[in-house]
């Protein structure tokens, strides 16, 4: 099995953190991208040696705070310089968001859009020109099925940085197959527990606004949407399966892995949605001639 130097954004908990684990154990050489290593996320930098020290596997931590340029291209650099090279890039590291949309102040929606979107291309700005170098790579993006499907109120800042930043991967898939880097968008459902992202979640800023829809019509929609997710998500769901489905898409072999694969316990429909979609991106590039774009090409 070949092994690949990968790199996880937002790999301090959730997602993040499992899947590093997962790839790790695989036999791959894993970078837990997290900012504050020295600070608030000391602890999980502790975690991650002795995960490493008890596992006998190569995952460490390292420095990167998806919100600076600076801070990406500084752990980008370290990873090429320990190893000699970047093989898979992992769009984790994301933020949420919960109350009425109309009581986040811009700012908090910017800050939103930032780390959940932005984010991504500070990353794709430092590690594709190694990717491409090479002549082939793979690229992760850890999306939502928010992006489509059924999606319930109070989410809507989050929902929209998502749905960006799936739309974003969609076009970058199309833009990189030439350099023989492939994409895949690994789409979870709604998990309540496992992950930081209802307890970490951003609240409206604007708290006149809020108080507004919390004493109005709208007093009993947190309840509803927190006893819907509740009602959706079936018994026994396991965060860890996210984790597994990306580190078998790292162990799928060359332009054989998925565009797409949904992790969605609760199945709210997004599924069938991107299905559509893709299909649809499909016969477009095919009506228009660039087929060959669908595929990553072999490096030369």
């Amino acid at each position: 099995m070949s092994k690949y130097v990968v790199v996880i954004t937002g790999a301090s908990s959730g997602f993040g953190a499992l899947s590093a684990r997962a790839i790790s154990r695989a036999g791959h050489p894993v970078y837990a991208g997290m900012r504050w290593t020295t600070g608030e996320n000391a602890k999980e930098v502790q975690a991650v040696r002795q995960f490493a020290l008890e596992e006998k596997v190569d995952l460490r931590s390292i420095e990167m705070d998806v919100q600076s340029q600076e801070s990406v291209d500084a752990a980008i650099q370290q990873i090429v310089a320990d190893t000699g090279r970047l093989d898979v890039l992992i769009h984790n590291a994301g933020h949420m968001s919960f109350g009425p949309s109309e009581a986040f102040t811009i700012e908090q929606v910017a800050e939103l859009y930032d780390v959940n979107v932005l984010s991504t291309q500070r990353v794709n700005r430092a590690a594709l020109p190694v990717l491409r170098k090479q002549g082939k790579g793979l690229v992760v993006w850890v999306g939502s099925s928010s992006t489509r499907g059924g999606t319930p109120p109070y989410l809507g800042p989050y929902f929209a940085a998502k749905a960006a930043m799936d739309s974003l991967a969609v076009t970058y898939a199309g833009e990189l197959t030439r350099w023989g880097i492939e994409t895949t968008i690994v789409v979870p459902g709604v998990y309540t527990t496992g992950t930081n992202h209802f307890p970490t979640a951003d609240h409206p800023g604007d708290k006149a606004r809020a108080a507004e829809y919390a004493n109005g019509p709208y007093k009993d929609m947190p309840g509803l949407v927190h006893k819907g997710h509740d009602v959706m998500v079936p018994a026994g769901s396991d965060v860890a399966d996210v984790a597994r489905a990306i580190a078998k898409v790292v162990d799928t072999p060359f332009g054989k892995r998925p565009f797409r694969v949904t992790i969605d316990p609760a199945d709210a429909g997004a599924e069938v949605i991107n299905m559509m979609a893709d299909r649809v991106r499909v016969e477009l590039f095919r009506r228009i001639g660039m087929e060959d774009l669908l595929k990553p090409h072999e490096a030369a």
